[in-house]
């Protein structure tokens, strides 16, 4: 059976998964949605003898019904390499093929359902506290009113975006910051604004999860720094997995439906674990070449793995 790996062509990260599937002797096809249709072609019939479906792409042919698992890693938008680009084909193409996707018996890393919903970073702050993480106190609003409330209770915070997204995707990327409790909130009711207790931390905490597999990196932190993804010093080292930690991942996964995650926490001096946010497309070729923990190969493994009948 084979598995399929969905990401854009220079993916160095990928590169490594698909490195050790090839040491495991696992057959696998790897494409970008974004050549959908184009390079890549696709078919299914649901007749009266069921579905059948299969994926073409670099000459390359294969049946739906053989897939064992697939690897949503980084794939671009489909439809958006083709010569006539449209809204109207990107959502065709999308729902071909990941509706198609669906429809097969082969195992998610993660499925589009369950990582559409988890990128919502007030729903993670949410199961989080259900899972017994420790999770700083946090107010998203549009009320200067409240938001003043929260900074006279809580003093020492700092401003988040709230869809959270990653330095390498400007304009939309907000630094997290540092602000002042008497700071002049009424620019608050121009949008949801997400304001959270500032946590002075030790060190910044990394934590793979693959399955049940869960690798965790420590790296050393300024207490006075708000954004670690803006800063390069430093390097991440293997860390011991808390067992309050381990066992509210195990909780958060299940209730999330992820088989993949990249958790982000906060060590203060006391050595708790602050839960910041978890991403579930989160990076983890840096981690590994820092600390060499096998996290590729436990993802080869897992995508590996056949699927239930």
């Amino acid at each position: 059976m084979t598995v399929l790996v969905l990401t854009c062509e220079e993916d160095l990260t990928a590169d490594m998964v698909v490195a050790k599937l090839h040491d495991l002797g696992v057959p696998l096809v790897r494409l970008d949605p974004a050549d959908l249709p184009g390079r890549v072609d696709l078919s299914a019939d649901y007749g009266s003898n069921g579905f059948h479906g299969f994926l073409k792409t670099n000459e390359r042919m294969v049946s739906l019904s053989s897939l064992r698992s697939v690897w949503v890693r980084r794939p671009g938008t489909p439809g958006t390499r083709a010569e006539e680009q449209s809204t109207w084909l990107t959502a065709e193409a999308e729902q071909a093929l990941y509706g198609m996707l669906t429809s097969t018996r082969a195992r998610w890393m993660n499925h589009p359902a369950a990582a559409g919903q988890a990128r919502y970073k007030p729903w993670q702050l949410h199961i989080a506290q259900q899972s017994g993480f420790v999770v700083p106190a946090t107010l998203i609003t549009s009320f200067p009113a409240v938001a003043r409330q929260f900074a006279a209770t809580y003093q020492d915070l700092v401003v988040k975006s709230v869809s959270g997204k990653h330095p390498g995707d400007p304009p939309m990327v907000l630094p997290t910051t540092r602000i002042s409790p008497d700071a002049d909130f009424s620019a608050v009711a121009a949008g949801p604004t997400l304001l959270q207790q500032h946590v002075r931390k030790q060190a910044d905490i990394r934590l793979t999860c693959v399955g049940d597999n869960l690798f965790a990196a420590r790296k050393e932190a300024d207490p006075d720094e708000v954004d670690s993804r803006f800063t390069e010093h430093g390097a991440w080292k293997p860390a011991e997995v808390p067992d309050l930690v381990r066992r509210s991942v195990s909780l958060y996964m299940t209730r999330t439906q992820l088989a993949y995650g990249a958790f982000d926490f906060a060590e203060d001096r006391d050595g708790t674990w602050w839960f910041l946010e978890c991403n579930q497309g989160g990076q983890f070729g840096f981690i590994q070449l820092d600390t060499d923990q096998p996290i590729a190969e436990a993802i080869a493994a897992w995508l590996a793995e056949e699927p239930l009948d």
